[in-house]
């Protein structure tokens, strides 16, 4: 009897959704749904969210809630943000009474301090119009969908008998320290917290005390805390250090010449800062039947720095040697910096030479690079120069530039030539004033000076630019991937706004459909020399785009130039170094496929790391000097100076010194009455008429310092 077949089981359908299913469902649910908000158990079962598929739902809800696509509101309801009129972003800094985020999709709101919720810079929010009172896009924080950094740096305070901190990004606020896993501190102590709770307002904060760095009334100790941060590398790695110790110890032998030009019998030298340790660029000049060539040679620092070795890649990090009072940071360690890469005297040095021919006016009739060996006859110091230039020199100074005279002689008349070829191209010429602090024995700073820029740095700028241009060139014509120094024009809202600003400080300026290089020239040039020069000089600055690297080749609208790259300073600039590492290719022959295989990635690469690492050595080098500015003005409390205003805001405005320092003269401490405030021009008295205007001398008193926080406070002096 044969047995009975058993019936096999249908296989049980797979209804599992993908996570990126369960997104869909979730955003098409709520999107058809009549209500703004859906209750979170009716999108579950809308879903058909299963027990074994709840784990994807769960996933996807919570990708999209941290996307800032989807929002909880009470009563464990969805909703769509769009919706709701919200929109995601970064909150990228704090002040005292405010902050700033920006959105997803570049617009930067305005969020009063009590709309924070807390949030603190890096954190990425929900934000939901309010009323605004400037007319500039204003918001409060309804939602923190992820955290950022938890670190920041603040000062030790002491208040009814406890010790809080300060924070230096939320000034208002003293936050709760949390002595379980603090380091020792005091009061007065400049420190590196991390938040170990959050609260809802900035004040319920509480953190951990995790370094000390010395005294907050120190700008050495602010220094640390400012370098701590943002990041700022620390010592070379030991693997670092071996392989520059063994360059360094190798020296530069002679069978390293061969396949160089042999240029250490022209009359090659450098010019610098008398301070300067990384002496980076050479130039020579001699007279042709068409006009002149310029030779400028820089070190050969990729002849070291090979590609993905640990130095390349701890140099690639760094991005840019960082300058801060009287220290550095450098960008390669100083047995190359300060040693076998710097140009020294009379010392035999590995280059990449540009030689470039110019006609007697100054235009480029042909370029060359190549590889070569040179020996400086000379460390040119700026300051000797120019007096040498302005007949100022006495005889030592003769006597040490003797070797080279009749060459300084020729560079100043080239020039010349290159700056009349900038002026007819309508290159602006913007005036920016840098400042030198004096740096004491002990590490204080007992001075402040305008750092002075004379001829002879008017020079070897124009020639680092022919050089730059030529590279930029060279890549173009080879048609090679490259590191570009590019500069955009500025966009359309500032140009408007600087309309705007010039129309309220009744300055005509050329009408125009697209801002171009030439406006901007022609509005400097039609106040040069009037009062009115440091406010436009001013207007016109801000309106600018910032200057960044690219792999592209965009354009230079402040120079006016459409080829423009970084050649000239590879001890200190991680383009320049990757620039010349592909021209060493360029000259050893290899075929464009090859080159743009091996570089295409890497120059974009290289363009966008440099121009993060630009924006975050600017901003510590900036901080640094606030808090050295700061610390030189305690010494000066109470007593009375000559400024200018040179910038106006809806709290005051702000008045620098003519050696570089600047304070705010609060909108408090101004006499009663109703002010109104005429971006960025003027703050005015409505009822008195009596105007605050950008570009304005005034007579202030030095009121109140914070080192800790890089400020200082003036009051008008009035009597």
């Amino acid at each position: 009897m044969a047995g009975k077949t058993k019936k096999k089981s249908p296989e049980k359908k797979n209804t599992e959704l993908s996570v990126e299913s369960c997104r869909n469902k979730i955003i098409t649910f709520l999107r058809s749904y009549n209500k703004k908000t859906m209750p979170i158990s009716m999108l579950e079962t809308k879903c058909r969210t299963k027990k074994n598929n709840r784990d994807n739902f769960v996933t996807a809800f919570t990708e999209l809630r941290n996307e800032g696509v989807i929002t909880v509101r009470k009563g464990a309801k969805a909703a769509l943000c769009s919706a709701l009129g919200l929109k995601a972003g970064e909150v990228t800094r704090l002040s005292r009474t405010f902050g700033f985020a920006v959105t997803d999709d570049g617009v930067e709101y305005f969020i009063p301090g009590k709309c924070m919720l807390g949030a603190m810079p890096g954190d990425r929010v929900l934000i939901a119009n309010i009323v605004s009172r400037s007319g500039e896009p204003e918001g409060e924080v309804e939602d923190i969908l992820s955290f950022g950094s938890s670190a920041l740096t603040g000062r030790i305070v002491s208040e009814d008998g406890s010790l809080y901190l300060v924070p230096d990004i939320a000034r208002r606020n003293h936050m709760i320290i949390v002595r379980d896993g603090s380091v020792p501190f005091e009061e007065g102590d400049k420190v590196l917290a991390e938040i170990v709770y959050r609260g809802k307002r900035h004040a319920e904060h509480k953190v951990k005390i995790t370094s000390v760095f010395g005294s907050s009334e120190l700008a050495s100790s602010c220094a640390q805390s400012i370098l701590s941060i943002h990041g700022a590398p620390a010592e070379f790695s030991a693997e670092v250090q071996r392989e520059a110790k063994k360059i360094s110890e190798g020296g530069v032998q002679e069978y390293s010449f061969n396949n160089r030009e042999d240029l250490r019998d022209l009359p090659i030298f450098t010019i610098d800062s008398a301070e300067s340790k990384d002496l980076d660029d050479a130039v020579s000049v001699s007279r042709t039947e068409r006009g002149y060539l310029l030779g400028v040679h820089i070190a050969d620092v990729s002849h070291y720095v090979k590609a993905n070795s640990e130095l390349d890649k701890e140099a690639m990090c760094r991005g840019t040697s960082i300058y801060y009072a009287d220290k550095v940071i450098p960008m390669l360690p100083k047995e190359l910096s300060n040693g076998i890469c710097s140009l020294n005297p009379d010392e035999d040095r590995l280059t990449l030479t540009a030689f470039t021919e110019l006609s007697d006016e100054g235009e480029i009739l042909g370029y060359r690079f190549c590889k070569s060996v040179i020996r400086s006859r000379v460390k040119g110091v700026y300051s000797e120069i120019n007096a040498l230039l302005d007949g100022t020199a006495d005889s030592g100074i003769t006597d040490k530039y003797s070797s080279v005279a009749d060459e300084l002689a020729l560079m100043n008349e080239l020039a010349d030539i290159l700056i009349a070829k900038k002026k007819r191209r309508h290159a602006p010429e913007l005036e920016t004033t840098e400042s030198m602090l004096v740096i004491g024995d002990d590490g204080v700073c007992c001075d402040v000076l305008p750092r002075e820029r004379g001829r002879s740095e008017r020079m070897i700028e124009e020639f680092m630019l022919t050089a730059n241009e030529s590279a930029a060139r060279l890549a173009m014509e080879k048609k090679v991937p490259f590191v570009y120094r590019v500069h955009e024009a500025p966009p359309e809202e500032k140009t408007a706004a600087l309309c705007e600003a010039l129309t309220k400080a009744g300055i005509e300026y050329p009408h125009f459909q697209e801002f171009k290089p030439a406006h901007a020239a022609a509005i400097l040039d039609s106040v040069r020399g009037s009062d009115e020069f440091e406010a436009v000089n001013m207007m016109v600055l801000r309106s600018m785009a910032k200057a960044k690297y690219s792999d592209e080749p965009l354009g230079h609208f402040g120079l006016v130039l459409s080829d423009y790259a970084h050649f000239t300073s590879p001890i200190r600039r991680y383009p320049d170094l990757a620039v010349h590492r592909i021209i060493t290719d360029v000259l050893a022959g290899y075929n464009g496929e090859w080159l743009d295989k091996r570089y295409s990635g890497f120059a974009a690469k290289a363009a966008e790391t440099a121009t993060n690492a630009e924006n975050r050595a600017v901003t510590i080098e900036r901080e640094c000097e606030d808090c050295y500015k700061a610390e030189y003005m305690k010494q000066h409390i109470g007593e009375s100076f000559t400024a200018k205003i040179s910038g106006v805001t809806e709290f005051g405005f702000y008045a620098e010194l003519p050696n570089t320092v600047e304070g705010l003269v609060h909108i408090r401490t101004l006499s009663e009455g109703e002010y109104d405030y005429s971006e960025p021009v003027a703050l005015t008295e409505k009822f008195s008429g009596r105007s605050y205007r950008l570009g304005d001398t005034v007579q202030v008193i030095c009121a109140a310092v914070n080192v800790s926080d890089g400020t200082i406070d003036f009051n008008l002096d009035e009597e």
